[in-house]
């Protein structure tokens, strides 16, 4: 075999012009040099035939720097055994580079060279010394530890609103404090518990109302009725803070004013207990036990403006939009009522909306603080769902089962999430990530049902009053401190409109 290839060989170097009859290509001839002795591949097909068209060509092309008797010959198959490289895994101008400096016979001072290696690891990232021409593996050469790029800022943007991902927050799941609630009554349809926008908490245990200063911790009593069988059935702050509105169990609603803790006026329109309350404005709107709604102008020696009769049982949950276009009921005949807003006058007034999905009293009303024509709404033992209404179309945006009464409802104004109370059986808070309704976190702690709930000013602590005659206060929407400053600037406190002309 040996012998053949070199009088092949030979036959090349004297005459180039004759091609050697059926000669195989140069990979074979090559694959039985390094094989040694033994049978000749020329006669051997190893998967198909040689590929024959060298042979029939009169002048065939020579690979440079071979024999001539080595012909070059084009793979039939894509790829073969030649590599085609990546232009994208190249760096051509690091190579450019490296290439016309082994060219330049200038010799570098040493203290030059430590000079030239720290500018290429401060622009580069990597000492251009060590860089591949080529670099196969497709991957950027690491950079040192602690190196910054300069130029970092140029190349850097924030992510979309859209496609960042927010990591998961803390909430604690332990109360951050618990307040005895000793007498407070144990009936779903009250609301006895409320925030002030100047950070006092009214809570009405029995026939009394206290006030708690979160600030300072101070405790005030504000008021206690004179007859003991008289007992407070709502509580509800003004806008600005600085009065506060009391129903009682005798059909009357009380105004008083937090700093001088006086009563300024006593209004008598309904003939049952006063259950609910809710502010707009100079307009208070009380719900009592017969279903009939009042709109009290407190502006005025007559107060009373207003009747709306679109319930057939007691008025549990009362709730203002916050633009105080809507006002929403709940009743216990199981309805949602949404009225719009009256600026007084007599007459009969007729609900926009009225929604019948609840097969159970409903207590839980709210408004969405960002969508102000979206509602919330939550039913009782007997329906035990949370429903969110867009108020405009009348349509259900969503339905969700919360296995348990529903006692109260508050959507955060720091997350796109709501929180809801909750009775039997196992007396927790929820929070819900809106609009999914996935369950975020539950608040466990309470031995008996959930009466009401109510939210700091800042938006990040709520409180939870029960019958286990406790109140407990979840820091479970705390913000970011950066949002938090820009928040506290955009609600600073100011003067009420009405101080001047309640009477």
């Amino acid at each position: 075999m040996a012998q053949f290839l070199f009088e092949a060989d030979l036959h090349g170097l004297l005459k180039l012009d004759t091609p050697i009859p059926n000669a195989p290509p140069a990979r074979w001839q090559r694959k039985a040099k390094e094989s040694g002795p033994g049978p000749s591949p020329v006669g051997v097909s190893p998967m198909k035939p040689a590929n024959r068209s060298h042979s029939s060509s009169k002048t065939p092309s020579k690979t440079p720097g071979k024999s001539g008797s080595k012909i070059q010959s084009t793979p039939t198959k894509p790829g073969g055994d030649r590599y085609i490289p990546n232009r994208s895994t190249m760096q051509m101008e690091m190579a450019n580079f490296l290439l016309t400096k082994e060219n330049d016979p200038a010799e570098d001072s040493p203290t030059k060279k430590e000079q030239q290696k720290a500018w290429a690891v401060n622009l580069n990232g990597f000492d251009v010394e060590e860089a591949k021409i080529l670099r196969l593996s497709g991957k950027p050469q690491n950079a040192p530890e602690g190196y910054q790029n300069n130029l970092k800022v140029l190349y850097s943007q924030k992510m979309t609103p859209g496609s960042s991902r927010k990591t998961n927050r803390y909430i604690p799941s332990n109360p951050d404090r618990i307040l005895d609630a000793p007498e407070i009554r144990n009936d779903y349809y009250l609301n006895l518990i409320d925030w002030s926008s100047q950070n006092f908490l009214a809570v009405a245990l029995d026939n009394s109302v206290y006030l708690w200063n979160h600030a300072t911790g101070e405790i005030i009593q504000l008021l206690q009725m004179d007859h003991p069988d008289v007992y407070i059935s709502s509580v509800s702050w003004i806008k600005e803070g600085n009065y506060l509105a009391v129903g009682t169990s005798s059909a009357e609603v009380q105004l008083w004013d937090i700093q001088q803790q006086k009563r300024l006026r006593n209004m008598t329109s309904h003939c049952a207990r006063v259950g609910t309350l809710s502010w707009n404005s100079y307009i208070l709107s009380s719900g009592a036990r017969n279903g009939h709604i009042h709109h009290h102008d407190v502006r005025v020696a007559e107060h009373h403006v207003a009747t709306l009769a679109g319930h057939t049982q007691e008025v549990c949950g009362l709730k203002w939009s916050l633009d105080g276009r809507y006002l929403a009921s709940g009743g216990n005949d199981n309805l949602v009522n949404v009225w719009p807003c009256t600026q007084g006058g007599g007459g009969d007034f007729a609900p926009i909306q009225t929604f019948t999905q609840h097969q159970g009293a409903v207590k839980a009303v709210a408004w969405c603080p960002w969508q102000t024509n979206v509602l919330a709404t939550g039913g009782g033992t007997s329906d035990r769902h949370i429903r969110i209404w867009n108020v405009c179309s009348g349509a259900c945006l969503s339905t969700v089962d919360t296995h348990s009464q529903v006692c109260s409802i508050l959507w955060s104004t720091n997350y796109k999430e709501l929180i809801s109370g909750h009775g039997f059986a196992q007396n927790q808070l929820v929070i819900w990530k809106y609009p999914t309704m996935a369950k975020v976190a539950e608040l466990q702690g309470h031995t008996a049902r959930i009466l009401n709930l109510t939210m700091s000013p800042d938006g990040t602590t709520v409180a939870s009053a029960a019958a286990d005659e406790t109140l407990r206060l979840w820091r479970c929407f705390e913000m970011d401190p950066m949002k938090k400053k820009e928040k506290e600037k955009a609600n600073c406190a100011k003067s009420s409109i009405i101080h001047q002309s309640i009477r």
